[in-house]
């Protein structure tokens, strides 16, 4: 059965930095062909990504991922009725979200503790864990929770799957791709349809250490000294970075559309291309204020297959030597190794394939598909995707 994969290939370099720590607070490594390599991880990009989305989608299309849903949702229920106070709104709140997750919804013990040693009220329940809800699932489970306040209980007993069904239907944008997990409720969660790898340096690398001093302005003494030291690691890299997007999938999750009034692949066609233009522009900011690391990508690759999705990070098994850069390399690197793979596996001629690269080091990738800037590959990119998941008659 012919299927609608998209993948997205991407070099970039970043200068100095620590956008992804691990738990010593040192950038992150991994060992790829026997060599030390460094890594950003698949959390962190899509993060990264999830937050783009702030500024190329409208709100009414995202979700929220918080363990304080019951507040969220008590600010949805006094919109529709200002009589109810928070506290009341809390428990419609917090009784709902259970009927419609499974989840428990409840004061934290420890919080309710340290409110009862203060001697203040008791705080708003949460969930347990992260819960992840749309904008429009929130807002139905706000309507319901209203329409059964008289005894919500009692209301939710005989609206258990009504309150279910809101929460699995009219998924956002961001649920769709990246899927959402609820460990109480397995009959809500909802598949991942977009897979990104942990991006890896096409060469070998070694952290380094910059030890720094900070003066205090307000130390009148001739011998300033130093106010505080301290150190950082950091690194500096030619990332290779992959994500992978089962169009199918994401169009199954976003259900018949977010709008009423559209085509049913419009909505398919946005979720692609905020996927596509927020997965390229983003970049984890961890430490961003201490490096001022912003860069941009040197090379992207977006392929449209009909199979299955294909990284191409066995250009690099071989990790690139250093020389006069890496970007160079890595792009004969790859374009070789395009080429090698998908002759040989037959992928080459039922895939679409578009470009973006900046500057002589990466002419070798020009070959590889139709050159386009970022606003015209998005758009191209959408409207093929969009055409083949249209509906046939």
């Amino acid at each position: 059965m012919s299927r609608t994969i998209l993948d997205l290939h991407v070099l970039q370099t970043v200068p100095p930095s620590n956008i992804n720590r691990d738990d010593t607070g040192a950038p992150k490594t991994a060992v790829y062909g026997g060599a030390r390599r460094s890594r950003v991880s698949s959390q962190a990009w899509k993060r990264a990504t999830r937050m783009a989305f702030d500024d190329l989608l409208d709100a009414g299309e995202l979700g929220v991922r918080t363990k304080r849903v019951a507040e969220l949702l008590t600010v949805r229920i006094q919109n529709i009725d200002t009589a109810i106070e928070e506290r009341e709104a809390w428990t419609l709140a917090a009784e709902t979200v259970q009927a419609a997750t499974g989840s428990k919804i409840d004061v934290p013990k420890r919080k309710a503790e340290a409110a009862k040693k203060n001697g203040q009220p008791e705080p708003a329940p949460e969930s347990a864990y992260l819960m992840f809800l749309s904008a429009r699932q929130l807002d139905a489970l706000a309507e319901l929770a209203v329409e059964g306040r008289a005894d919500i209980k009692a209301f939710l007993k005989d609206n258990k799957k009504r309150a279910k069904e809101l929460a699995d239907t009219r998924h956002s944008v961001d649920i769709a791709l990246f899927g959402r997990m609820v460990a109480d409720g397995a009959d809500v969660n909802v598949d991942a349809a977009a897979q990104v790898a942990h991006a890896i340096s096409v060469h070998p690398v070694e952290n380094e250490s910059d030890y720094y001093t900070a003066v205090d302005d307000e130390n009148p003494d001739e011998e300033t000294g130093a106010g505080m030291i301290g150190t950082v690691e950091f690194n500096s890299a030619t990332l290779y970075r992959y994500a992978a997007l089962d169009a199918d999938l994401l169009r199954r999750n976003l259900g018949e559309g977010l709008r009423e009034d559209e085509p049913v692949t419009q909505p398919l066609r946005r979720a692609v291309e905020a996927f596509v233009r927020g997965f390229v522009e983003s970049l984890p900011t961890g430490k961003v204020n201490t490096f001022g690391n912003h860069t941009l990508p040197e090379a992207v690759i977006v392929k449209l297959r009909r199979t299955r999705p294909v990284s191409f990070v066995g250009a690099f098994e071989e990790p690139v030597a250093p020389g006069d850069g890496h970007v160079r390399k890595a792009s004969e690197r790859l374009a070789d190794y395009v080429g090698q793979v998908e002759a040989a596996y037959g992928l080459a001629d039922d895939t679409e394939t578009w470009v973006l690269r900046v500057g002589p080091s990466t002419a070798d990738l020009a070959d590889l598909g139709t050159e386009l800037p970022l606003a015209e590959l998005v758009t191209a990119v959408g409207t093929a995707t969009a055409e083949r998941s249209a509906p046939t008659a």
